[in-house]
């Protein structure tokens, strides 16, 4: 935890480490959309990774898309990790994602997994204490759209299954740009429009606080802030976004 403190900006002298991971939010996000608030319940991350994940991402992503673990590798692959690598998992929810990162940075290496959800965390913390890689991993309770970490720290970073979620999406993406080192990769998961109905995707968002994005919209942005080898593969109502960050 002392090599995570090292990485925040503005530094805390004396952060929260009550519950297994820093806490830079004790007051709560107070975010009040449909997903946000079932984010934040204490059901939901008891289920997260082995029912409603695979059911509800699953589905999204059509009989054709990849598995899990087809997914997982994507994402391994689109990092390219190597020993010694520090990756920052935003949105980690119960850590599913940053546990299966954890094995690729070697001892040497860590994986930060930052989510708001203070129920998330408490399950990534209790998840990760079974992991043979649990020396790996720490997490960080705290805002994704304005990430807490000094600029170029990480060497990768990932967002899978959250972004839709953000009320500012493309700050966070900022954000993740700054404190990406040059060279630094970034994997996203993230929706896609309906093809074919229109306001429809738009009505769906404001009701449920899933964004739908446009199928340029996410590769753009990661241009316009400073992306290269920028590329995009899409599976049914998701879509898999990576880049480099200019060097």
């Amino acid at each position: 935890m002392e090599r995570v403190i090292k990485l925040l900006e503005p530094p805390v002298p004396d952060p929260d480490r009550t519950h297994g991971y820093l806490d830079l939010l004790p007051e709560g996000p107070g975010d009040d959309s449909i997903a946000q608030r079932l984010m934040r319940s204490s059901a939901l991350p008891q289920i997260y990774e082995r029912l409603w994940r695979p059911a509800l991402i699953g589905l999204a992503k059509g009989p054709l898309g990849p598995s899990t673990a087809q997914e997982m590798a994507l994402i391994r692959d689109l990092l390219a990790l190597s020993p010694g690598d520090v990756v920052l998992d935003v949105a980690c929810g119960p850590g599913n994602v940053a546990r299966e990162l954890a094995p690729a940075v070697g001892d040497a290496g860590l994986v930060v997994g930052l989510d708001a959800s203070a129920t998330m965390l408490d399950q990534a913390v209790m998840e990760t204490a079974r992991s043979p890689y649990r020396e790996r991993l720490e997490f960080v309770r705290a805002d994704a759209v304005s990430l807490p970490f000094h600029a170029g720290g990480f060497d990768a970073v990932s967002c899978f299954a959250a972004l839709y979620l953000f009320d500012r999406p493309f700050d966070a993406l900022a954000s993740m740009a700054r404190v990406l080192r040059p060279g630094g990769r970034l994997a996203i998961l993230t929706t896609r429009r309906l093809p074919g109905i229109g306001p429809l995707n738009d009505v769906f968002g404001q009701l449920s606080g899933v964004r739908m994005f446009g199928d340029d919209e996410v590769t753009a942005a990661l241009a316009e802030r400073g992306f290269t080898d920028v590329r995009r593969r899409t599976a049914g109502l998701m879509q898999f976004v990576a880049g480099v960050r200019r060097s």
